[in-house]
Formats: structure tokens, C-alpha cells, sequence
């Protein structure tokens, strides 16, 4: 056992020390380094919960269109008190009070998107136990009503959610497929500046191999006296400056890299080692047809017709709520008895009909104002509505400008760059000769 118990130890004293030690370099191209960020990156788990989120509200929205089934009850409702009950004369007595009721309603309940309104099928029980004086037990049943709640001249808040809800179902899906792409384009972005910060690390270590190779000539020099302490200082001081931007070159690379392994959700012992893409997809972009890919797939023109409809929903509701008329109406069968079973024969009818009326006399135009405040909103949401269209296509145009100027700039900067290597080695060949030559 004590064996045992060592072997283990060690075995877990190993994998401690395996893990803390680096991983070493892993090479990664900008196609690994996409899919890694849009599978296990934080911006594609965030992009995948909204989604989800948007999906679970729409359904919500789709449950309240379908019937559903409710129970309430009482269990129970004891009472043991003095209450206050009107007399034969119009005088009041306490009176005492000590029973026990239970009662029940099942209903299936369906709203009626049409209208606005809902339907009810219900049937309930209802159980009454006198504890004092005679003791007697009563039931009274209603074994089926149908029940109407119908708000009249009011906003119906169900048909505006079948115009919105499926909009704003359609605009979480694309802004999914946006938050996607995002997630590539800050990969590509970051991926670029580690190359980017690699590259100035191998300038900065050629910089710093040719400011040594020049002092140690100069020192030679000085030595022979063919140079001046002055000029010596000079190289030397190059050689510090050459030195400070290695160190802020490498630190900024390791930062880059520190970002890219985060964004990426990789190991922070892991060294990344960016490969450069061989090749450049040589494509010509259309705005008519990138256009209409934004409007087809984008979310943009979605959030647009939503928001059109929320303003012109609030609108709806503000004139709704000038006036308020409700009608309830019941129709069905009850009974009562002793027992439950006389409670379900020699049933009568049951039936309520209420109409609620709620109308402004006197309220100084304040609903009036409300229309108008919802009018006024609804305009200036279209004014930004119309303002935002017109810089989304600008911006647009301006992109797909951008980007079939790219092939064009690239060679440039080819070009630019190979002139550029050449003139710094000439440079360089030429100072060497000179320090060489006095």
C-alpha cells in the first residue's frame, strides 16, 4: 500500500512538472488560427448565447398564440373570526365566523389573436365545512363555463407581436452571422499584427547585429587612432538605441501574442509562431451585389423594420389607451349540495355578462398628449431611420472601394518594400566601407 502510494506520487509530481514547463512553439496559419476563434473564442461563445436567448423569446412569443392549461386553487382557506354583516334593518352585528373552504378551477385558455381578446373553458369545485352550529358541508359546482375577456378600441398587443416578433427573430439570427464574421475579422487583425511585430523583432535584431559589427570595427579603429572618441560614441550610442528597440520590439510582440492566445482561448505556456499565407484570393466585388447580400443577410435592414414597427406599435397603443371598454361575458351550468354528487345533477344555468367602461372626462389632454408624443417619436425614429440607411450604403460603397483597391496596394507595398530592402543594404554596404576605409 505504502508502495502504491508513492508510485502515485510521483506519477502526480510528473504531470505537475510537465504542465509547468512551456509547451514549445506551435505554428499557425491564419486559417487554424479562424476556425479555433469561431469555435472556442469568448466573442463566438458571447455571438452563440444571444442567439440562444433570441431563440427562447421567440418561443415564448409562439407558446402565448397556443392554448395552455391552468390550475388554481385554495388548499385551503381556514377562518375563525368576527366579521361585519348588514342586517334586515340596514343595522350592522359582528358575526361570528369558523369554517374551512377549499376550492378548485381547471380552465384551458386560449388567446385570440384576431381580436385581442381570451377564451376560457373552465369547470371548478368549491367545498364549504361549517365548524360551528350545525356543522353542515356544502358543494357548489360549475362542471363547464365558457368565458370571454375582451378589451374593445384597446391596442392589440398580440397582433402587433406576430408583426415584430418574427422580425426581431430574423434580426438575432443575422446579427449572429455578423457577430461571426467579426469574430474572423479580430482574428485577422490580430493575427497580422503578430506578424507584424514579428517582423519588427527581425529588423530590430539586424539593426542591433550591425550596430555590434560596426562598433567592434570602430573600436579597432580607435585603437589604431584613425577614428575619433566622438565618432565612437556615436556607434556606440547607436548600438543602445539598437539594443531599446529590441527590447520594446520583443516586448510588444509577446504582448500581440499574449492577446492572440486569449482571443484564441489557447494555453499561456504556448509560443505562437504565425505563418505567413502563401497566396491572396484575387476577387472584384460588385456594390449592387454586395448591397443586396447586406439587405438579404445583414442585420441592419431588419433592425430597421423592427424598429418602424415598435414606433408605429407605440403609437397604436397611445391612441388604444384614450378610451378603455372590457367585456367580460360567462356562460355555463352550476349545482350544489351536501355532497359532491348532488353538486353535478339538477344543474342550473350560470351565466354573467359585465361591460366596464373607462372614459376621460376632464384630464387636461393628457392622453391627447401622449398620441402626440408617441406621434413625434415615431417621426424622428424615421428621420434616424433614414439617416442611418443612407450612411450604412455610403459606407458600404466606400468598403467595397476599399477592398478592390487592395490587390493594387499590396503589390505596391511589394514593390516598395523589396526597393527599400535594397537601399538599406546598400546603405549599410556603403557606411561599412567607409568606417572600413579610414
Amino acid at each position: 500500500m505504502k508502495k502504491q502510494f508513492i508510485l502515485l506520487l510521483g506519477v502526480v509530481m510528473a504531470s505537475t512538472s510537465m504542465f509547468a514547463q512551456p509547451l514549445g512553439k506551435r505554428a499557425i496559419t491564419l486559417d487554424e488560427a479562424i476556425t479555433l476563434a469561431r469555435v472556442q473564442s469568448v466573442d463566438a461563445a458571447v455571438a452563440l448565447n444571444e442567439l440562444k436567448r433570441a431563440y427562447w423569446e421567440f418561443r415564448t412569443y409562439k407558446a402565448d398564440l397556443l392554448p395552455e392549461m391552468n390550475l388554481n386553487a385554495t388548499l385551503p382557506n381556514y377562518k375563525n373570526r368576527y366579521s361585519l354583516y348588514p342586517q334586515d334593518d340596514g343595522s350592522y352585528l359582528f358575526n361570528k365566523e369558523n369554517n374551512l373552504q377549499i376550492d378548485g378551477e381547471l380552465s384551458i385558455d386560449q388567446n385570440i389573436w384576431l381580436t385581442g381578446g381570451s377564451l376560457s373553458l373552465n369547470t371548478s369545485l368549491e367545498y364549504l365545512k361549517q365548524l360551528d352550529g350545525n356543522k353542515r358541508s356544502n358543494y357548489m359546482s360549475i362542471p363547464v363555463a365558457l368565458t370571454l375577456n375582451q378589451p374593445i378600441f384597446g391596442v392589440n398587443k398580440i397582433k402587433w407581436n406576430r408583426r415584430i416578433e418574427p422580425v426581431r427573430y430574423k434580426e438575432a439570427k443575422a446579427a449572429f452571422l455578423s457577430a461571426t464574421e467579426n469574430v474572423t475579422i479580430n482574428t485577422i487583425n490580430i493575427f497580422f499584427d503578430l506578424l507584424l511585430a514579428k517582423a519588427n523583432v527581425n529588423i530590430s535584431e539586424q539593426n542591433l547585429a550591425n550596430a555590434n559589427k560596426l562598433y567592434e570595427v570602430a573600436k579597432a579603429k580607435r585603437k589604431m587612432g584613425q577614428i575619433s572618441e566622438n565618432d565612437l560614441l556615436q556607434l556606440k550610442l547607436n548600438v543602445l538605441n539598437a539594443k531599446s528597440s529590441l527590447t520594446d520590439n520583443q516586448s510588444n510582440y509577446k504582448s500581440v501574442m499574449f492577446k492572440l492566445r486569449t482571443f484564441l482561448s489557447l494555453d499561456d505556456n504556448q509560443e505562437l509562431e504565425p505563418v505567413l499565407p502563401d497566396t491572396i484570393p484575387a476577387m472584384k466585388l460588385s456594390y449592387n451585389d454586395v448591397l443586396d447580400k447586406a439587405i438579404s443577410n445583414n442585420s441592419f435592414a431588419l433592425n430597421i423594420q423592427r424598429r418602424q414597427l415598435e414606433a408605429d406599435y407605440e403609437v397604436a397603443k397611445a391612441k388604444g389607451d384614450l378610451r378603455q371598454i372590457t367585456m367580460y361575458a360567462q356562460v355555463g351550468l352550476t349545482g350544489k349540495g351536501s355532497v359532491i354528487n348532488e353538486s353535478y345533477r339538477g344543474l342550473k344555468d350560470n351565466s354573467v355578462i359585465e361591460v366596464g367602461v373607462k372614459l376621460p372626462i376632464l384630464d387636461w389632454g393628457k392622453r391627447r398628449g401622449k398620441v402626440k408624443v408617441a406621434q413625434s417619436n415615431r417621426e424622428v425614429t424615421q428621420s434616424k431611420l433614414k439617416k442611418e440607411s443612407m450612411e450604412f450604403n455610403q459606407n458600404l460603397f466606400i468598403l467595397v472601394e476599399q477592398f478592390n483597391n487592395q490587390r493594387d496596394q499590396l503589390d505596391i507595398a511589394q514593390e516598395s518594400d523589396t526597393i527599400a530592402i535594397k537601399r538599406y543594404n546598400t546603405n549599410v554596404e556603403t557606411f561599412q566601407c567607409r568606417i572600413l576605409s579610414e
